[in-house]
């Protein structure tokens, strides 16, 4: 990878790390962070590819986004983490960004199942889902249950989209 390569790819960590420091601080993620970051992704697919990197980058951007949005409908994730990941998509072309939004819900999986394990709550989370089976309905997380509490998922997308990066080469 060239170095003008490596600086979108640069560029997009660093966004990231100060996602991650603010999403684990505060449980929110910045507008400007998020907008800023945007700006940044389609103005270096821009400088990448010429005027039509616009399109490519718009186009990363909404992959991002539709792929985490009923995520947000269904109360999964919050409006924050979907946005970050429309960043995200913003730096790539929609089938990297694709990859990416799918690496970041996997690692956001292995994130959760950690979670549980060190908190040493997953026969109580097992348990939970079990009743959810048979009863065929969702069941709230007790309020002593990690399940229930805000979960940093910038995190897994930092992880989604350093596998997207780095383990299966893509276009930045």
């Amino acid at each position: 990878m060239s170095v003008e390569q490596m600086f979108p790819v640069i560029l997009l960590l660093g966004l990231l790390v100060v996602a991650v420091a603010t999403d684990l601080g505060r449980h929110r993620i910045p507008n400007l962070l998020v907008s800023t970051g945007i700006a940044l992704g389609l103005g270096s697919q821009v400088i990448s590819v010429g005027f039509s990197g616009l399109t490519m980058g718009l186009l990363g951007m909404l992959t991002g986004f539709a792929i985490f949005l009923p995520l947000y409908v269904l109360k999964g994730m919050a409006a924050g983490d979907v946005k970050l990941m429309a960043m995200v998509g913003s730096f790539f072309m929609y089938q990297d960004a694709m990859w990416i939004a799918f690496y970041s819900l996997m690692a956001g999986g292995v994130c959760g199942i950690l979670i549980v394990l060190f908190r040493g709550q997953l026969l109580q989370t097992l348990a939970r889902y079990g009743l959810m089976l048979r009863a065929r309905a969702y069941l709230a997380p007790d309020a002593d249950e990690v399940a229930g509490k805000p979960f940093p998922y910038s995190v897994a997308i930092f992880l989604g989209t350093l596998t997207g990066i780095f383990w299966q080469p893509i276009g930045v």
